[in-house]
């Protein structure tokens, strides 16, 4: 839709994670840092936590993006609460290797032969384990099991694991101290700073030729950041509404007044799935980060300026009143 009306090549702010858009702010360089150590340690485990939507996935799909296919052998878990033995399946169905009906000991040699072979031929197999705070202690007693597996000196599996921040307390378990000491990078990415959530919209547009339209104001682009508080998924949700609303109103300019008016239908509606009421409008995104004395204080802020901008509407509209009654008055013409 939109994206004919504004000369794009697709869209800028889809939800499914896409290395194309990869953007290197500070928080993400530093995280994409410590994957890449970890990468050259060649063993052991790397965990990178954030909340939800903070670009955990976008990184690590980054960094494959980046790897010789030739040298590297991956595959991707997405865990649903695995049990332990169910983990040891997840595994080797990621890798196609066949499972069914085989014991755990069957299970363990099948994959470690697939590790050996993989060596053999001089390539690396890493595993990808997806909502990693889904993992039970068992299962990850597994993951460390098959860290344990070697070929002479070389450990021929290595695992990147993205979590949400509560999976920090998983491993605080003292159950898991063996686990622990396997971890030789760990990060916690954050949310992105108000200048950096600026470049990271536009640097979202230019990746699909976005040439200035429609034009994001300065005051466009600090509403954006103080509603998602530099979250990319949240950043990307409200854009794409944004467009989508520039687009059936012909807009060629996003302003702060457009931004709150795609915000209040976001409240809107998350109000209604909540509590199924219309809820007030008050403007401020529910789950935007912001501790909830903060979210109040805003929600107040925002009623404050919205009556301020209908008294602003009401004065101008008193006074070209009176300026014309005076003019028909006096007989003079009506101001341009």
């Amino acid at each position: 839709m939109y994206t004919k009306y504004y000369g794009l090549t697709d869209l800028p702010f889809q939800l499914t994670p896409d290395p194309r858009f990869f953007f290197e702010s500070s928080v993400h360089c530093k995280a994409m840092s410590h994957l890449l150590f970890g990468l050259e340690q060649c063993e052991g485990f790397i965990v990178i936590t954030g909340d939800v939507g903070a670009g955990k996935t976008t990184i690590l799909s980054h960094l494959l993006a980046t790897l010789d296919s030739r040298a590297f052998v991956t595959a991707k878990i997405v865990s649903s609460h695995l049990g332990g033995d169910d983990m040891l399946r997840a595994v080797a169905a990621a890798f196609d290797l066949p499972y069914a009906n085989l014991d755990k000991t069957s299970l363990l040699c099948r994959i470690e032969e697939f590790l050996v072979a993989n060596h053999q031929q001089g390539k690396r197999t890493l595993l990808l384990i997806d909502e990693a705070q889904n993992v039970p202690p068992q299962a990850l007693e597994e993951l460390r099991m098959l860290s344990n597996f070697q070929v002479g000196a070389k450990v021929p599996l290595q695992s990147f694991l993205l979590a949400q921040p509560q999976f920090r307390r998983t491993l605080a378990s003292n159950d898991l101290e063996q686990f622990r000491q396997r971890i030789i990078a760990s990060y916690h990415l954050g949310p992105m700073e108000a200048e950096e959530t600026s470049e990271y919209i536009r640097h979202r547009l230019a990746v699909v030729g976005w040439n200035n339209d429609p034009q994001f104001t300065d005051e466009a682009l600090a509403t954006i950041f103080l509603h998602t508080g530099g979250v990319p998924r949240k950043i990307n949700t409200i854009c794409s509404r944004i467009m989508l609303f520039g687009f059936l109103d012909e807009l060629h300019t996003v302003d702060r007044d457009v931004v709150k008016s795609v915000v209040d239908d976001l409240f809107r509606e998350t109000s209604q799935v909540v509590d199924g009421s219309s809820g007030p409008s008050g403007g401020v995104m529910l789950g935007a980060g912001i501790p909830p004395d903060a979210f109040q204080l805003l929600q107040r802020v925002d009623r404050i300026d919205r009556t301020v901008e209908r008294h602003g509407r009401a004065l101008k509209f008193f006074s070209y009143a009176i300026e014309k009654s005076l003019q028909d008055e006096s007989g003079d013409p009506e101001p341009d």
